[in-house]
């Protein structure tokens, strides 16, 4: 019986079988050599997701900057399993494998692959042996065994490890192989670079393998292919070769006119940049989740508090942090320093004091929304449980698409396990795989459901498009992005929508003080994180209601 791949829109494609793999490697055979009799490097990409198929294409629509001619052949390879052979078959016909919000995105894919042809994808990792370069675009996750603990989760390497192996197996002694995963520290020269030498030395190659590393920047949104060509970017080379030869292959591939790289010594400097990068920025928005509890109890506005003190200059970059920190980044990589620090460096002491309890902060900040919410209800003579309640997005940033460790994901597991029947809204997302399919995404056993209880449920949620519609008869509504379309939202508008006064809970600083007012005329409920002064403005509303 065949087995199918299934692509987000539904689509299936069967998965290949082994007597396919001879045709499918004379295929690119073919290609790569007319792509070398015209000169072409070639570029193997391993991993198509989020990062590398969008790095594909950039590296397949670079040009010679003397003749104006593609300079790269590029093959996009990904393992033929059932849960992403698909993006192999969607990238042949240039169609991108990954939803974004650029416009450039799926333009520069099709044009790679069906008019310039200098981008084609494959299942078959025997193509390594034609390449010229190799770029590892492969997951390296941090798996977290306690909701709030940081500390207890590891490092899921095997992927990247199966990987490095492979790439040593197959690929020329004269390949560089960057490794652009944001890995943890250590990685490149203690774990990834013994594993090729071996496989060098099994094959009778006594030179060393030319490996580097040079991290992303990506940033879901508008500006998704700009952040990785057009951005600053830091990176390093096991050896002075290797160093190299990085540098010149990153320098023809991305802007480095007006970004200029910085060549750092070795690989775990580079390595390190990347992790203290987002480290420091998931510890700069915890900070700022004790003074919402502080302005919450005291009746200060910390959104006022916050534009005051971004008057100054030197403290312009302070950011309010919503409802929790999403992304796939900023989640996990300080826990990709603490485990490389003990299980690769060696060392046994607690040095991590900041890091660990900012991430934990962060994890669990959603869990005060999902309180607020309940209060809220409480203050109405309602109680959560049964109740119907609206969440007013599920990205992690406003203005995308990407559900990724996002807080509203955390607020909705724990409404559901007190009780409450959740409807969603997001005018970017289509589908919320952490919720549609928990049993097996982001991988089995990994989905934030193993924190909850009563989570069966949310498989048949379905995100929906018509405010209007999803608002009627709901109890509650929670703002936890700030969508454009959210904005500017009508409190008479809400309150007419779902029929009845209801509770309104405010994560990310949506609503100002008129909102606010009109809102508890309207006799609402209305909470907010870090928006203490809302007690002031309910009970000014109230006072007039009395005369």
């Amino acid at each position: 019986m065949a087995e199918y791949s299934v692509n987000p829109a539904g689509e299936r494609f069967a998965l290949p079988a082994k007597e396919h793999n001879e045709a499918e490697l004379k295929r690119i055979e073919s290609l790569v050599q007319n792509a070398r009799k015209e000169g072409k490097e070639i570029v193997v990409v391993m991993g198509v997701g989020f990062v590398g198929a969008v790095m594909a294409a950039i590296i397949a629509d670079t040009v010679d900057k003397k003749t104006g001619k593609p300079a790269k052949f590029v093959v996009g390879c990904q393992r033929p399993s059932e849960r992403s052979y698909w993006k192999i078959p969607m990238l042949n016909r240039g169609q991108s494998p990954v939803k974004a919000e650029d416009p450039e995105v799926d333009p520069m894919i099709e044009r790679c692959v069906l008019e310039k042809k200098t981008l084609v994808a494959t299942y078959d990792s025997d193509c390594l042996k034609f390449a010229d370069c190799v770029v590892v675009d492969v997951q390296c996750d941090y798996t977290k065994t306690e909701l709030g603990n940081m500390r207890s989760g590891k490092v899921e390497m095997a992927a990247l490890e199966a990987t490095i192996k492979t790439i040593g197996e197959r690929v020329p002694a004269s390949a560089l192989t960057l490794i652009e995963t944001t890995v943890a520290p250590g990685t490149t020269e203690f774990v990834a670079w013994p594993i090729m030498k071996k496989a060098f030395a099994e094959r009778g190659i006594k030179g060393e393998p030319l490996l580097a590393h040079s991290f992303e920047r990506v940033m879901p949104g508008k500006n998704y292919v700009s952040s990785i060509r057009d951005f600053w970017r830091v990176c390093s080379g096991c050896n002075e070769e290797a160093k190299k030869r990085v540098e010149k292959f990153l320098t023809e591939v991305l802007n480095t006119e007006k970004f200029p790289l910085t060549v750092m010594d070795r690989p775990i400097e580079s390595e390190t940049t990347k992790i203290v990068e987002n480290s420091y920025r998931a510890t700069t928005l915890a900070f700022l989740d004790e003074w919402s509890v502080f302005a919450e109890r005291n009746g200060v506005d910390l959104i006022k508090v916050i534009n005051a003190i971004k008057v100054r200059p030197t403290h312009s970059n302070m950011i309010f942090p919503g409802p929790g920190v999403g992304g796939y980044c900023l989640p996990k990589d300080g826990g990709l320093g603490y485990w490389a620090y003990k299980h690769i460096l060696g060392f046994n002491d607690e040095i991590f004091k900041i890091t660990p309890a900012a991430i934990d902060i962060n994890d669990t900040r959603a869990l005060r929304a999902a309180a607020l919410v309940r209060d809220a209800m409480r203050n109405m003579g309602r109680q959560v449980a049964g109740a119907n309640v609206l969440l007013c997005g599920a990205s992690y940033r406003q203005d995308v698409g990407d559900t990724r460790y996002s807080g509203s994901e955390i607020i909705v597991r724990k409404l559901t396990e007190m009780g409450a029947e959740i409807r969603v809204h997001d005018p970017y997302v289509e589908h919320w795989y952490e919720l549609e399919s928990q049993d097996t995404y982001p991988a089995p056993g990994h989905s934030w459901a193993r924190f909850f209880r009563n989570q069966t449920g949310l498989v048949n949620i379905r995100v929906q498009k018509d405010l209007a519609a999803t608002l009627k008869g709901v109890d509650a509504v929670i703002y936890a992005v700030p969508h454009s379309q959210y904005l500017k939202l009508e409190p008479e508008k809400i309150v007419e929508w779902s029929g009845k006064p209801i509770a309104v809970i405010d994560c990310f600083s949506i609503l100002d003080d008129a909102s606010i007012r009109r809102y508890f005329e309207l006799g609402c409920e209305v909470k907010g994180l870090g928006r203490g002064h809302i007690q002031r403005i309910k009970d000014e509303v109230r006072k007039q209601q009395t005369k």
